[in-house]
């Protein structure tokens, strides 16, 4: 049970002192202080006020064990007073970093044995971009620089991560992207292709790669980096086709293939890893959130052997952070990995559960304000439209309906995210059936609740 906080002092400390993550200061003034969370439970997050909310966001999406997972606390305890800290900068290492390198090696079938650890998505996306600049430059071709990602897509906050993305909301507060980043658009066939079919949709937008590849010139192509779906970005699920040819194009040029697994791995697709889902074979791979259900702050990049047998011709590869394989993180990771195989985690998504899921999101297709439901697992979303036929949305814009059906959804006792128009979930992997229910349930009830705001606005 949590501690007798004073939420009121709290909440004035808040104002007073903390700046939050990816949020309008001035708002949360106005609110009075950020809503307080004390503590959690299986699927379920309780705030100082006396709310339980079903956390249908993992937290972010990120707690795929769910919480109050004493094993991780007391195997971080463990560690802690065997060893609570040591770097890798100084030819040294420490045995769970080991034995957590060894074991991510292994869920990739082996394919990407190498394993560089950060304490953050960001961080494993920064490591690619340097790395791969590295590898071309060790390889004899210097000129190989440019990164294509797509619009919409999310890399991270860091400066290389905000630029690899293709949130223009974001670059603009730092005079952002970096010179080498190229973006095309993204396989969004909800907002940007219904009027072709979802398959020649996707050949269109890998087409957009391969023209920008030509644009640029095959010569100065480093890799094209991308989400297996888009999960910041709406949960945006591309044509079945479209990975696939991505890759043949990669391929053909001779650029790396990244994907960014940070939201996607661990078994949020019902696999390891989004890329499986997507049928395709990446030369690296960024990963973090799931690694360790959020417990502790880890993530990691995987690369294959040729890169690395081509870095191991370049002397010292002078990148890293104090907490790259931090042992208590990689201690938590590796119990929690073990905690998802003995429970089947995996297993159950892709059987049970994420099948579940999409058929419980599929109910809610014939309200009047749902245009589109969709989902791959345990990641799905709601697109709330003004009109059925043309996708038109409230106040002729995104942005109106989804943050007012969030907001109700909360109110109403699930915790998910408005993305735009977009009502995206994505919940712990132990979540059951009966929880998915009451899931769509409050969905259906907060779209009730705003047809009416939204049809008299």
């Amino acid at each position: 049970m949590p501690r007798n906080y004073d939420i009121a002092e709290l909440k004035r400390l808040d104002v007073a002192h903390h700046l939050p993550a990816q949020q309008d200061y001035k708002l949360i003034e106005s609110m009075g202080g950020s809503r307080i969370v004390t503590h959690a439970e299986g699927c379920y997050i309780f705030d100082g006020d006396g709310n339980r909310i079903l956390d249908g966001m993992a937290g972010l999406w990120c707690v795929n064990v769910g919480y109050g997972r004493d094993e991780l606390a007391d195997v971080a305890a463990e560690q802690m007073r065997e060893l609570p800290f040591y770097n890798t900068f100084f030819k040294t290492v420490t045995p769970p970093t080991v034995l957590l390198a060894e074991k991510i090696a292994k869920l990739t079938g082996y394919r990407l044995p190498h394993i560089f650890f950060n304490a953050s998505g960001s961080e494993a996306n920064d490591t690619v971009f340097r790395m791969v600049r590295h590898y071309w430059k060790l390889k004899g071709q210097p000129k190989r620089t440019v990164f294509i990602s797509r619009w919409n897509a999310y890399h991270g906050s860091t400066v290389a991560g905000v630029s690899l993305g293709g949130m223009t909301s974001m670059h603009e507060q730092g005079n952002l992207p970096v010179p080498g980043v190229e973006h095309v658009r993204q396989p969004y066939w909800f907002n940007e292709g219904r009027d072709m079919s979802p398959e020649a949709f996707g050949l269109v937008c890998a087409k957009a790669i391969e023209d920008k590849i030509l644009e640029v010139g095959p010569e100065n192509v480093a890799a094209f980096i991308g989400e297996p779906l888009q999960g910041a970005g709406g949960v945006i699920i591309p044509p079945a086709n479209y990975w696939p040819e991505v890759e043949r194009i990669c391929r053909k040029y001779g650029i790396l293939l990244v994907c960014d697994e940070v939201i996607c791995g661990f078994g949020r697709t019902g696999n390891w890893w989004g890329h499986e889902a997507m049928g395709v074979s990446p030369d690296i791979i960024a990963m973090a959130k799931g690694l360790s259900s959020g417990y502790m702050p880890i993530s990691a990049t995987a690369v294959s052997k040729e890169i690395v047998d081509v870095l191991k011709t370049g002397g010292d590869f002078v990148h890293g952070f104090t907490y790259s394989g931090h042992p208590v993180a990689a201690a938590v990771a590796l119990r929690n990995i073990e905690i998802m195989e003995r429970e089947h985690l995996i297993e159950r998504t892709r059987n049970e559960t994420g099948p579940y899921l999409a058929k419980a999101l599929a109910t809610l297709n014939d309200h009047p304000l749902v245009g589109e439901t969709r989902s791959v697992g345990l990641i799905g979303a709601v697109e709330i439209v003004a009109d059925k036929v043309s996708g038109a949305r409230f106040g002729g814009a995104e942005g109106t309906a989804g943050p007012m059906v969030r907001d109700l959804c909360i109110e109403n006792g699930l915790m998910v995210r408005g993305i735009r128009d977009t009502i995206v979930m994505c919940p712990p992997l132990i979540i059951t059936t009966e929880q998915i229910d009451a899931m769509i349930s409050i969905i259906r009830l907060a779209l009730d609740l705003a047809a009416p705001k939204l049809t008299t606005a």
